[in-house]
């Protein structure tokens, strides 16, 4: 097991960890959480041996083995399958063992060194490694194609996958993952989550992702004020059991200091008499003796809201038959390079979409077409009149000036706004005092993609387009995009890897893949079963590997193809097994199948329902403002005229928002009945 016992770690001169304990078991998958700064790497060097504890005792079985990822790749003429069979380092070494051996004199000391060195290579599994480097490999998502190249072809992101498949190929007593999914896409951390599930030695995890976590860990722990609390459970059940130790810490402080007021009031009345001077002097000391609880401090609550467009055109953008895609320059002309084609695509006011895909797909291509950064390879997109783009993108931070302050950065986009209204708005967005001013060459990743945040709510877009919006998040910014994204009433679409952010903001899927968009009948659980049943298991055959079965109907949400992304949702049929009578199980079974498909199809129906709902009450009660002000007489002066008209282009934008409204919540509900018939 491992155990730290009355650790202290400074870094610096800041500490770290103060006289901290906790232990951890052998077998255990742990999620090491805590706020950006509070030492979570830090630990990690300390159990690498890398750094050592200022004060205390760290005890751990010095026999085991660590893995780790490492945090820069060699531009290497190496292989990637290569590269990640070096993972497995003590397999490399019988083998330099071995190629040493047969590359001297034959003797017969000398034959049985090697028939002991090939015996050991067996045992080290020397015949299957090439198969499991495969499979990490097609997990992590690389092509078989991409296997033999040279480390030095691939991009900065494909090259930490391969560091991650080094350490995974590792046999090791104890996995030591810093942030694991910041370059993996959906597809690749859905594979990695279950193959964490089955590692049978220590696991320690630092992850921003809540639903990553919850699938993986099942202990918490946790740096909060300098101090290791251990949590039994995943991230879900810590958070449970963290708001019932606030409750019950408040409730203690209070019933605490009941009976401070109590005493302190015994020892005001009768400290001058002297009949009770001995009773008052016994009370003012247990008083004194009394320690003050401290409240357990909970972190500081982050939290903003996308600020109400000034108009919301509908449809917002139509791309008719477009092909996306790169032009580039090649032997000295321009070449078009199409990676999404036949795009017929509608955006219309409300819609809440969630785009999945494995990376290179084109997702990114897809959202700086709609963005309007690409232009169309073929095609035209029109655009509503009053569109405004709030636009994330993947390296939005490399976009920023470094040597210019949040508030400069504001100023270039409201020139004509008084500094103290800029000064309070970055406020709201934990950006207080001096650090409006200062450089942001020195923020952390999180401070930039906050302020990156703070220039796209001060547009007050009606279209917001993020694209990795979480890279550098911590779990509490993380948390509040989510509520304000939740909340927006604006259309979004969002590419995530983020499972509870995409699952809390969106209503419908779309797959981009083999260059088309196909819209997912289904939410998030049907698109990982969808996923083990069709793209996983075609990799795993393709890699020589069985492919993971998996119980239940795990391919009832396929994809289909995409014509128009109207504001309703495509309503297949459900198809009902005409199956022998004898087979009473298996009849059950097609029946649950199609109950869970029915529920499937009704889940993002109901939501628009309900938001369209949501959204007819706001604009009722805003027309009955409007028409109250009407009945005004006095708006009828000549001095109101302005404000006449004002009112009564209002009033005509209203009726016909609810026109509009209330005839897509009929559309809605009409498939929402063709479902349940």
């Amino acid at each position: 097991m491992i155990r730290f016992q009355q650790v202290s770690l400074m870094r610096g001169v800041k500490p770290l960890l103060s006289q901290a304990d906790v232990t951890l078991n052998p077998g255990e998958r742990i999620g090491l959480i805590g706020a950006n700064g509070t030492g979570k790497s830090s630990l990690f060097s300390v159990l690498r041996n890398e750094l050592h504890a200022d004060l205390g005792e760290i005890q751990m079985p010095p026999t085991w083995r660590i893995a780790h990822v490492a945090q820069e790749t060699p531009a290497l003429d190496r292989s990637a399958i290569d590269y990640a069979i070096d993972g497995d380092t003590h397999l490399r070494q019988l083998e330099a063992v071995l190629a040493e051996l047969e590359s001297q004199p034959h003797s017969s000391s000398n034959g049985t060194q090697i028939a002991e060195s090939h015996a050991a290579l067996a045992d080290a599994d020397v015949y299957t490694v090439r198969s499991r480097a495969e499979t990490l490999l097609t997990g992590l998502g690389f092509s078989l194609s991409q296997m033999d190249q040279p480390i030095a072809s691939f991009s900065g992101g494909w090259r930490m996958r391969l560091n991650l498949a080094q350490a995974l190929m590792c046999p090791s007593d104890l996995l030591l993952l810093d942030e694991p999914t910041n370059h993996l896409d959906l597809d690749a951390i859905i594979w990695l989550e279950e193959w964490l599930k089955r590692y049978p030695g220590t696991l320690i995890i630092i992850s921003h992702d809540r639903d990553f976590l919850d699938g993986v860990v099942n202990v918490i722990v946790q740096i909060d004020e300098r101090k290791l609390k251990r949590y039994s459970g995943n991230y879900s059940a810590f958070e449970r059991q963290r708001i019932a130790q606030l409750v019950l810490a408040q409730g203690m402080m209070e019933k605490q200091q009941r009976q401070r007021d109590h005493l302190q009031s015994f020892i005001d009345r009768f400290k001058a008499k002297a009949t009770k001077a001995r009773q008052a002097q016994s009370r003012m000391k247990a008083l004194a003796k009394m320690e003050e609880l401290a409240p357990l401090r909970a972190a500081a609550e982050f939290s903003f809201e996308f600020r109400e467009a000034a108009n919301a055109p509908n449809p917002l953008l139509v791309l008719d038959g477009v092909d996306a895609g790169y032009r580039i320059e090649k032997d000295g002309q321009i070449v078009e390079k199409a990676i999404v084609t036949g795009i017929d695509f509608s955006l219309q006011t409300g819609q809440r979409i969630g785009l999945l895909g494995v990376n290179g797909a084109g997702k990114s291509t897809l959202i700086k077409t709609i963005a309007g950064e690409l232009a169309p390879l073929h095609g035209e997109a029109h655009t509503g009149k009053g569109l405004s783009i709030g636009y994330f993108a993947q390296h939005q931070l490399d976009m920023l000036r470094h040597d210019e302050s949040p508030l400069w950065h504001l100023m270039k986009i409201a020139p004509t706004t008084r500094e103290q209204e800029l000064r309070n708005f970055l406020g709201s967005f934990n950006f207080p005092g001096d650090m409006v001013n200062s450089s942001i060459a020195p923020f952390s990743g999180g401070e930039k993609a906050r302020l990156a945040l703070a220039l796209i709510v001060w547009q007050r877009p009606n279209l917001l387009l993020l694209d990795e919006p979480t890279n550098h998040l911590d779990l509490e910014t993380r948390e509040a995009l989510t509520d304000a994204l939740a909340q927006f009433e604006g259309t979004l679409v969002v590419v995530s890897h983020d499972r509870h952010l995409l699952r809390a903001t969106t209503e419908q899927f779309i797959i981009v893949a083999d260059g088309k968009l196909q819209e997912f009948d289904g939410d998030l659980d049907d698109y990982r079963d969808w996923l083990f049943k069709s793209k996983l298991a075609d990799k795993a055959a393709a890699a020589g590997q069985p492919a993971k079965e998996k119980k239940g109907a795990a391919a009832k949400a396929v994809p289909a193809p995409l014509a128009v992304a109207a504001s309703t949702p495509s309503v297949a049929p459900v198809l009902k097994a005409s199956l022998p009578p004898a087979d009473r199980r298996e009849q059950k079974r097609v029946q649950a199948d199609e109950r869970q498909r029915s529920a499937t199809q009704r889940k993002p129906i109901e939501s628009r329902i309900k938001r369209l709902e949501e959204q007819l009450a706001k604009a009722t009660a805003a027309k009955e403002k409007i028409d109250r002000r009407l009945a005004d007489p006095a708006i009828y002066d000549p001095a109101q005229k302005e404000e006449l008209k004002t009112l009564l282009t209002d009033q005509a934008y209203c009726e016909k928002e609810l026109a509009r409204l209330e005839c897509e919540w009929l559309a809605q509900q009409e498939a929402l009945e063709l479902i349940k018939a």
